[in-house]
């Protein structure tokens, strides 16, 4: 077996493909919201930027591409840890190992199969547009799609709302145990450094949820039109 397949197949291996991922992917979340929220300040800077990432035109599939590989590595070194984890333990823990487990821990597996889904049907809505073609039509003063307009209608949905807060309260719990074993992954676990990551994985969770969440809330009761 050569190093690269032996290192892939290591517990190890697995776990820093995983954090590696994460981080990666963490990066796109932060960005993507800061550039959602955009839409606060005014069409024109929003359009302006979706008229930007257009523009790229094969860079921007390269980077979609890029993240795509990124997120189904992710998920499967993901899962493949969890089954040698439950197959390694052979009999469940202790009821009170269990309770010390956080909710956030215990649904790692299921919140991010549960983002995943929410991202297909993301993708479906916005980006390729698929589940309402008529946002294919929308088109600002100058000519640019009008990514202002299609979130406000987008989100006047009550069930797309609904869908993508609960989606991302569940990336918020996804990241909130993400964050910490990262940290873990990467040795920075001592005494010390513990405190700061989990309370700062903890806001940064929050950070990330009412960021995204208050721009179908923000449509809902009427404060972007």
């Amino acid at each position: 077996m050569n190093p690269i397949s032996s290192y892939l197949s290591s517990s190890i291996g697995r776990k820093w493909i995983v954090a590696l991922t994460g981080l990666g992917l963490f990066g796109f979340v932060v960005g993507h919201m800061i550039g959602n929220l955009q839409v606060f300040i005014g069409p024109e800077p929003l359009n302006r930027y979706g008229h930007f990432l257009q523009g790229l035109g094969e860079l921007l599939w390269v980077v979609r591409l890029g993240l795509l590989a990124m997120l189904v590595a992710h998920v499967v070194f993901t899962i493949k840890l969890r089954l040698e984890n439950r197959a390694a333990r052979g009999t469940p823990y202790a009821v009170t190992t269990r309770r010390a487990a956080t909710l956030p821990a215990r649904m790692m597996a299921l919140s991010g199969l549960m983002v995943l889904c929410f991202i297909v049907f993301h993708l479906l809505h916005f980006t390729a547009q698929k589940i309402d073609p008529s946002f294919l039509a929308l088109h600002d003063d100058k000519g640019r799609h009008d990514v202002y307009r299609m979130m406000i209608l987008g989100f006047q949905s009550k069930a797309a709302s609904g869908f993508y807060v609960v989606a991302v309260g569940l990336l918020a719990m996804h990241l909130n145990h993400g964050i910490g074993s990262l940290f873990q992954t990467l040795g920075l676990n001592s005494a010390k450094v513990r405190p700061l990551w989990e309370k700062g994985g903890v806001a940064f969770s929050w950070l990330i949820f009412l960021g995204y969440a208050s721009i179908p809330v923000a449509v809902l009761t009427g404060v972007l039109k």
